[in-house]
């Protein structure tokens, strides 16, 4: 009969507890999980604004470029 029936006390549970170690283990896999899961975050969050940036800059450029455009043509409506 599987374990988890708690064939000895009829409630549907196992009555194994978890040890001091078990949680201890259980912490440390978790607390190793978190360290995994923050380093991945942050190289994500670096390629991510690092490409933004490779994408911002030229689009910048060309805004400068189009603004002083429109300054010039301005000017010669002007005068």
């Amino acid at each position: 009969m599987p374990a988890w029936t708690g064939s000895d006390t009829g409630s549907g549970y196992n009555v194994a507890m978890l040890t001091d170690e078990d949680k201890q283990w259980i912490a440390n896999q978790i607390a190793a999980s978190e360290g995994r899961l923050s380093a991945r975050i942050e190289k994500t969050e670096t390629v991510l604004l690092t490409e933004f940036h490779k994408w911002a800059s030229p689009v910048e450029m060309r805004q400068r470029t189009h603004a002083a455009a429109l300054r010039a043509i301005d000017a010669e409506m002007e005068a």
